[in-house]
């Protein structure tokens, strides 16, 4: 009596290997995609609540801080002018001098991926309003100043844009192209992202255009290219909370 001995041919092991690794590789897939989702939604959440420890800093204190630019993630400012002595434009979040949580051994905020938060603060004021022709310097970082030249006085070098191309120093290269004009933005926050380009010039355009140092910041969703992550305190917000806080006027 012949015995017969059953099992897979390689024909079928082969199909089997293949049907596991498809599956094993829709499952890598998924799993890095949620946790890039995750990763996403926390930097999201850190620099949210960053610019709420903003806004209850300038209640606090009458106005808003300079950004870090030194050692440690506590602002770089003059404390008799006001003024951000490392510049407005290309410093830190001032983790350190606002309570921000999520920071390293320096006092620097931290992202997901644990990348300095980025910030600035509005440095210039439309003088072109008949109130506000003459103000006070450092407007936004100076508690006395800001209070003494009111409300009528907006910002005027502050400008977010869709895309580098066009850009200036200065202007978004057309309205088309602006997001938030320079009127309205009293200070910006942002993450540079998982692929943390540090320099100008290291992912693309877009991303270099947030850290070239001057007051003209690219945002738009997710690209190849550009991952990095933004919010901006309006100036309309910011007044509000001051003149509710009894602050202004």
């Amino acid at each position: 009596m012949r015995v017969r001995h059953f099992g897979f041919t390689l024909t079928e092991l082969a199909v089997v290997l293949a049907i596991v690794g498809l599956l094993m590789g829709t499952a890598m897939y998924t799993l890095s995609a949620q946790t890039e989702q995750r990763a996403f939604e926390e930097t999201r959440r850190r620099l949210e609540a960053a610019r709420e420890l903003l806004i209850a800093y300038a209640l606090v204190n009458g106005r808003l801080p300079c950004p870090a630019t030194g050692a440690t993630g506590v602002e770089t400012r003059d404390a008799v002018t006001g003024a951000c002595t490392g510049g407005n434009y290309g410093g830190f979040l001032p983790a350190r001098t606002i309570g921000f949580q999520v920071t390293n051994d320096d006092g620097f905020g931290l992202d997901f991926w644990n990348n300095r938060i980025r910030y600035a603060v509005s440095g210039a004021v439309d003088t072109t309003v008949a109130t506000c022709a003459t103000p006070q310097p450092n407007h936004f970082t100076n508690a006395a100043n800001l209070k003494a030249n009111g409300i009528t006085c907006s910002p005027t070098d502050l400008i977010v844009c869709r895309s580098a191309a066009g850009i200036t120093p200065t202007a978004c290269g057309g309205i088309a192209n602006q997001v938030m004009t320079q009127n309205l933005v009293a200070a910006i926050v942002f993450s540079t992202g998982k692929n943390f380009a540090p320099t100008p010039g290291g992912s693309g355009a877009d991303e270099a255009a947030n850290l070239n140092g001057d007051p003209v910041f690219v945002f738009h969703t997710p690209a190849p290219d550009y991952d990095d992550q933004m919010v901006w305190l309006t100036v309309g917000e910011l007044y509000g909370k001051l003149i509710t806080g009894g602050v202004l006027p």
